[in-house]
C-alpha cells in the first residue's frame, strides 16, 4: 500500500511538473512577442497590434519568426544532447561531440572569407562542413584499432573537432580585419538578429523530421545507454539504431548552427535539468528536454534584444547562464564531501 501511495504522490508530482513546464513555455513564448525595444523599452502594448502598422509589421516580420527559431534551436541542441548522453552514457557529451559545431563553424567562416557573406551560402556551407565533420568521425572511428565503437567515435570526434576549429583560426587570421572578420567573431558568437521567415522555413524540415525520428525512439535510447551485449541480448540492433539516432540529431544540430552560429551549454545542461525533474527514462527525458529547451533559448534570445540598446550575442548569453546553473546543479548534486 505505501509503495502504491509513493508511486500515486511521484506521478501526481511529474504531472505537475509537465503542467508548469508547458505553462512556462506558452507565457515565455507569448511575453517574448511582445518584449523589445519598440516602441519604449522594455514593452509593446497589445493595443498598437491594432493602432500601429511599423508595430504590427515588427512582430509579424522580425519578432515572431525570430523567437520561433530560438524555439526550434533550443529544442534541437536540448534533445541532441539528451540523446547523445545517453547513447555514450557520458553525463558531459554535447552536440559538438562528432565535430558537428566546429564543422559547422568552418564551413560558414568559410563561405563568409570566400563568397561575401552572402546568407544563403553561409548557411549552406555550415550545413555541408557540419555533415562533413559527422562523416570524417565516423571514417576515423572505423580506422582505429582499439576500444569499443563509442569510444573510438568519441576520440575521433574529439579529433575532428579540433582540425577545424584550428581551421577557423587560420581563417580568422587571414580574413579581412575591417568586413569579413567582424562578420566572422560574430557568427561564432552565435545570435538570430537576422533571422526572417526564411531561414525558419530552412530549419523547419531537418528539425522536424529529427525530433520526430528521435521522440518515435525515445523509448529505444534506454537499451542503446546499456553496454553492447546486454542491449543486443534484448533486442535492439545497436549499430544500426545508434546510426540513425546519430544521423538525426546532427541533422538537428547542423541546421540550427547553420542559422545561429553556435550556441555553446544548452545541449550539455538542459538534459542534467530533464533528468532532474523527471528521472532518468529517456521515454520522459526527450520531451521535457525538447520543451526546457525551446523555453531556455526563447528566454535567453529575449533577454539578449531586450537588455541592451545593442543587441547581446545569444551565445553569450546562453554561456553565462548554463554555467551558472551547471555549477548550481554539480554543488547540489550527490553528496557532500569533506576536503
Amino acid at each position: 500500500m505505501e509503495s502504491r501511495t509513493d508511486l500515486t504522490r511521484l506521478s501526481a508530482r511529474r504531472a505537475r511538473s509537465w503542467g508548469m513546464l508547458l505553462a512556462g513555455l506558452l507565457l515565455t513564448f507569448t511575453l517574448s512577442i511582445f518584449i523589445g525595444r519598440y516602441p519604449q523599452p522594455y514593452w509593446m502594448p497589445l493595443r498598437l497590434l491594432g493602432e500601429d502598422e511599423l508595430a504590427r509589421q515588427l512582430v509579424l516580420s522580425l519578432r515572431l519568426p525570430r523567437i520561433l527559431a530560438a524555439l526550434m534551436m533550443g529544442a534541437s541542441l536540448a534533445a541532441a544532447g539528451n540523446v547523445l548522453q545517453m547513447v555514450f552514457s557520458n553525463p558531459i557529451v554535447g552536440p559538438g561531440i562528432l565535430g558537428v559545431s566546429q564543422g559547422a563553424a568552418f564551413g560558414a567562416a568559410l563561405a563568409i572569407l570566400t563568397l561575401s557573406a552572402a546568407p544563403l551560402a553561409v548557411e549552406l556551407s555550415a550545413l555541408l562542413f557540419a555533415f562533413l565533420g559527422l562523416g570524417l568521425s565516423f571514417l576515423i572511428a572505423r580506422q582505429l584499432r582499439y576500444g569499443g565503437w563509442v569510444l573510438r567515435l568519441v576520440l575521433s570526434g574529439i579529433a575532428v573537432s579540433a582540425l577545424f576549429a584550428a581551421g577557423v583560426g587560420l581563417i580568422k587570421y587571414v580574413a579581412d580585419p575591417l568586413t569579413q572578420l567582424p562578420e566572422i567573431t560574430f557568427w561564432l558568437l552565435g545570435g538570430l538578429w537576422s533571422v526572417t521567415w526564411r531561414e525558419v522555413l530552412l530549419m523547419l524540415p531537418f528539425v522536424t523530421v529529427g525530433l520526430v525520428i528521435v521522440i518515435l525512439m525515445r523509448w529505444r535510447i534506454n537499451l542503446l545507454s546499456l553496454s553492447e551485449q546486454t542491449a543486443f541480448s534484448l533486442g535492439s540492433q545497436t549499430g544500426r539504431e545508434r546510426t540513425l539516432l546519430l544521423v538525426s540529431t546532427v541533422a538537428v544540430v547542423a541546421s540550427v548552427t547553420a542559422i545561429g552560429g553556435v550556441i555553446g551549454w544548452v545541449g550539455l545542461i538542459i538534459p542534467h535539468m530533464a533528468r532532474r525533474l523527471f528521472g532518468a527514462s529517456a521515454q520522459r527525458t526527450v520531451p521535457a528536454s525538447i520543451l526546457l529547451g525551446g523555453l531556455f533559448v526563447v528566454f535567453c534570445d529575449t533577454l539578449a534584444r531586450a537588455i541592451l540598446p545593442g543587441e547581446i550575442p545569444l551565445g553569450v548569453i546562453t554561456s553565462l547562464l548554463g554555467a551558472a546553473f551547471f555549477i548550481l546543479l554539480m554543488m547540489t548534486t550527490g553528496p557532500r564531501l569533506k576536503p
